[in-house]
Formats: structure tokens, sequence, C-alpha cells
């Protein structure tokens, strides 16, 4: 088990502000499960318009922060160096409580299935042991080629995604 502060993952992840939305990664096993963090503060750029009166974190960026601890869990499974984990659907995923100013999202991330270069992961984000969103992401990472700025998805990819 081993812990990543956030220079190790910007060494990581490619998100950088305002789209990077985890703190800390406070466990990690490679290959198995993650642990991170996300700590919501007032001074969000979000929460100006969403919304003024009544803050709450948007759902779309809850899911971008839990996805991001997947993404860090599978990138740093042997192998994956290098590679950037993409979004391949998104299932079972519900929202059960609003995020709001001071709280600290954490995010637990588990493979459930692996082939080639796609997976399945299990997120359960919590605030203070309260679940508040939960679901199941499907990844797919690809190799970057810099020099054109794209990516490629890989065959395995496509294959399970059929599945």
């Amino acid at each position: 088990m081993s812990m990543l502060d956030l220079g190790e993952i910007l060494r990581i992840l490619p998100h950088r502000f305002p789209f990077l939305l985890v703190d800390r990664i406070t466990h990690l096993e490679p290959g198995k499960k993650a642990v991170g963090v996300k700590n919501v503060t007032f001074n969000e750029w979000f929460f100006q318009g969403h919304f003024p009166n009544d803050p709450i974190m948007p759902g779309v960026l809850i899911m971008e922060a839990m996805a991001q601890v997947g993404g860090v869990l599978l990138m740093t499974s042997t192998g994956n160096e290098g590679k950037t984990a993409m979004f391949g659907g998104v299932h079972r995923f519900r929202f059960r409580r609003a995020v709001r100013p001071g709280d600290q999202l954490v995010t637990e991330a588990e493979i459930i299935k692996w082939k080639g270069n796609a997976g399945k992961v299990t997120v359960v984000g919590k605030v203070n042991d309260q679940i508040v969103a939960e679901g199941e992401y499907l990844f797919s990472l690809v190799e970057t080629e810099e020099s054109q700025g794209t990516f490629r998805l890989s065959n395995a990819y496509e294959e399970s995604v059929a599945e």
C-alpha cells in the first residue's frame, strides 16, 4: 500500500486546474484499489453559478473527481505507465446526497474486470462516511501520440464495449 501526494498525481494524470479534482491518494494497491480525496472549498470556480445562494458541487464534477481516482488506479497498474485513462461508459450511477463547500469527498475505486487496455471500475464516493454517489465506469487506456496531439483507442477497448 502506498500514498500519493499532489506532485505524484500530477505526474500520473493529464488534468490541470480547473479540472484536476483529486488532491491526494491516501491508499493505493496498484491493480486492485485506490482511495482518493477531493477537498471541496467555497473558492471552487463552479460555486459561482451552482448555485450562488445554495452552493452544491455539480454531479458531473463529482463523477469526474471519482473517475480521476479510478484513472490513477488504472494508470499505476503494471504496464500502464504513460497511458491515459479515457471514459468508455458509465453504468448504474446514482447520487445519494449533495456535496457542499467544506466537505471532503473520499472516493474508493476498485477494479472489477480488466481485459487488454479496457477495464471496469466500481466507485463509491463518501462524505463523513455517508455515501454521496456510486456506480461503475468503463475505461480504455490509450496511447498518447504527443507529436500529433491525438489518441488511439485500442482494439481491446472496442471489443470489450461490444460485449
